[in-house]
């Protein structure tokens, strides 16, 4: 079962960048510092809203197969069941599995009204996504992140839900603790999930530290490096 943080436990991450938590992650030592975020591949399109944290639902899907919807197998409606029983906040992450990704389109502000009003905060893919100015009207504040947008739907089929995928380099299970903002979508471990809040505030009192350093008249590479502990 997944372990839950409280709404304050939660509300503390969001208010941090997410470059910030992945800096404070890597002081538990729980995973290699090249694991747990996704590439530059992933784009946040609305890059202007505050950080999001939440729950991941996973799920596959294909929009590029040619032929009626109606005559595939479809699980549309176990994701938005699944999505629905979730931890929340949610965040709803879709693995295109098409022939054609960067053609595909998995969202679009209709389903962004559905995905928002059954808890979900952002949605994911590395597939596209459509209707920005229609998801900022009808789900304000749902956090979207993909390659980029498509115009059409396409064909759209949910293929499977609740399995493990991988969005550009990130791995991402059911349940799994995820953290975004404008610099793209970090993993957050469950096992140090509690306290990572509060190792940002090192962080930031850290890189404060040699920032002040730098912008310090009597700035040179000797107190530079002291504040780096060169030797």
């Amino acid at each position: 079962m997944t372990p839950l943080l409280t709404p304050d436990q939660l509300a503390a991450l969001a208010k941090i960048d997410s470059p910030t938590i992945a800096n404070a992650i890597e002081a538990f030592n729980v995973r290699d510092a090249t694991e747990g975020y996704a590439s530059l591949e992933l784009r946040c399109l609305f890059p202007d809203l505050p950080p999001f944290v939440g729950y991941a639902i996973t799920c596959t899907a294909d929009s590029t197969t040619p032929g009626d919807r109606k005559n595939k197998p479809n699980v549309l409606r176990q994701l938005y069941e699944a999505l629905a029983a979730a931890p929340k906040p949610s965040v709803v992450v879709i693995k295109d599995v098409g022939p054609q990704r960067l053609r595909s389109c998995h969202a679009g502000d209709v389903m962004g009204s559905i995905f928002h009003r059954l808890g979900a905060c952002a949605v994911i893919t590395d597939g596209g996504l459509r209707d920005l100015a229609g998801v900022r009207q009808r789900a304000p504040g749902l956090h979207m992140f993909a390659p980029g947008v498509v115009v059409s739907h396409g064909v759209p089929v949910i293929v499977e839900v609740n399995v493990t995928v991988n969005i550009f380099g990130l791995t991402v299970r059911p349940g799994d603790l995820l953290h975004g903002d404008a610099n793209g979508v970090v993993s957050i471990p469950h096992a140090v999930a509690d306290r990572v809040a509060a190792e940002a505030e090192q962080v930031w009192a850290r890189e404060a530290d040699v920032v002040g350093a730098v912008q310090a008249a009597d700035f040179s590479l000797q107190t530079l490096g002291k504040k780096l502990g060169w030797h």
